[in-house]
Formats: structure tokens, sequence, C-alpha cells
């Protein structure tokens, strides 16, 4: 793999209050000519007007030289707007994350495959892959293991994993690991970092944690690993970075810096 050929998108969610041509305007200046593009209440593409806005975002952003690798839709899986509306802006995936709620793991994991198997025959109509994201935490699944054990039995061509090995490591899991589990249906690597931060002192009489959102170089998820693992893969697929950070003040100067970090990684 070298940086020719992958392709390095960013989520655009931290700039939230921009407008579509602000927004364009503003990756580019950052070094990106690849999105993920949140379709979210108050965004600039709203899932209520999807049919008219992000046929209508897609075509503003190719104008300045942005590219939408997939998007992020707040609508149900079996709702054929959401489908129509990717088919007619040229998008070919959609990201998501399920939640447990107040679910049982396999609890929720069932009701996540009710979801795919409603969305299965709308992705084969349309040509529309579901990409589906682990999370740490209250979502299923939360590893390696529970994406590749919710996605086996799907087409990779419809239902993809979106791996992040900050969430892997966030839950104890090697990024080496993690990449051979999913592999069969691995379309793109989702890169951040993190670790646990403990937010009481040592006198406390028990431990408290919390997550800390980090720069490349500083979590708890090796990126060198990473994309040292993906080369001898030979993955050829996208990269995007969730450009989150809990300084989020600073997200401009922290995503730019990791661009340039994993550049020289994958290079």
């Amino acid at each position: 793999m070298s940086t020719n050929q992958t392709k390095f998108a960013v989520f655009v969610k931290p700039w939230k209050q921009m407008s579509i041509v602000e927004m364009g305007e503003h990756v580019r200046k950052l070094g990106f000519q690849w999105i993920e593009l949140p379709v979210r209440p108050g965004f600039a593409c709203t899932p209520e007007n999807i049919e008219q806005d992000l046929p209508k975002a897609v075509k503003t952003l190719a104008e300045l030289g942005v590219n939408v690798l997939n998007v992020t839709v707040a609508l149900p899986l079996d709702n054929e707007l959401l489908y129509a509306a990717c088919e007619a802006a040229g998008v070919r995936m959609n990201r998501v994350i399920f939640s447990r709620g107040q679910l049982g793991y396999w609890e929720a994991e069932a009701d996540a495959r009710r979801q795919l198997d409603a969305a299965m025959p709308l992705c084969e109509k349309y040509a529309i892959q579901i990409g589906v994201q682990n999370h740490y935490g209250g979502s299923v699944p939360i590893n390696s293991m529970g994406l590749y054990h919710l996605l086996k039995d799907y087409n990779p061509k419809y239902a993809g994993a979106i791996w992040d090995p900050a969430h892997n490591a966030l839950q104890g899991e090697e990024p080496e690991v993690g990449l051979d589990i999913v592999q069969s249906h691995l379309c793109v690597v989702n890169l951040k970092n993190a670790y646990w931060r403990r937010i009481n002192g040592p006198e406390a009489e028990v431990a408290q944690w919390e997550v800390y959102w980090t720069s490349g170089r500083k979590g708890r998820a090796s990126w060198a690993s990473v994309a040292a693992k993906i080369k001898q893969m030979n993955y050829t697929g996208p990269v995007c970075f969730s450009a989150e950070y809990t300084a989020e003040h600073d997200v401009d100067q922290l995503i730019v810096e990791d661009l340039a970090f994993a550049k020289s990684l994958f290079a």
C-alpha cells in the first residue's frame, strides 16, 4: 500500500455549524479530498430532506474538489428513501453503529441482524453497502470478534466491516488480531486514538476511569501496527479519520498532524 493508493477521508462532524460550501473549502485546506458526510438532524444535510439535500451536497462538494466516501444517515435501515437518495447522489456506503440500549448483548445482536436483514433487499436493489462499525461500551459489536460474528453470514458486498482500532484498544484487543478476524468483510479502516484516564486520585476507595480521545501518536492503539498489518494484508481500501478529540478546540491542528503521521506510516 502507498499513500498514492489510499483514500484518506475525514468525518466532518466537528464542523457541524458550517454550510456545505464552507465545510468543503475547510477540509480541502486541511488536506482532505474525501469525507464521511453526516445526514443527521442539525447538520447541513438532514434526514427529512435527504432526497434533495444529499444529491445537492455531493454535487456542490464535487465542484470544490471534495468527494463523499460514505454517509452516516439517521434513518431506519428499512427506509427506502435512504437508498434511493444515496443512489441518486452516487454514494455507495452508509455507516452504522448499533446501540445495545437496555438489551443484553445477544438480544442486541439479534436486533441488529433483524435490521440488516431488512436492509439487504434494498442494498441489493440500489447497490448500496452498509458499513458496520465496532464501538466500545454500550454498542454491538464492541470488538473485532463481535463484528465478524455479526457480519459473517452476510455478503460483504452489502454488509461490510468498518474496523476501528481505537475502540478495539479500549476493549483490550490488539490491531493485528483484530484485522485478522475482520479481514473477510473489511471495507474501511476507521482511524482515531484514545486511552483510559483515571479521574480520581490514589486515595479513592474505588478507581474511576474515562476515555480520553487523543492524537494518533499518543493513544492505546498503535497506528504503526495497523499500517504494517494492512500492508501485509494487501488492503487497498479507504482510511477514514474520525476527527474525534477530547480537546475539541484543537481539532484542526490535531487532524492535520494525524493526517501527516498516517501518511508517513502508510507510505
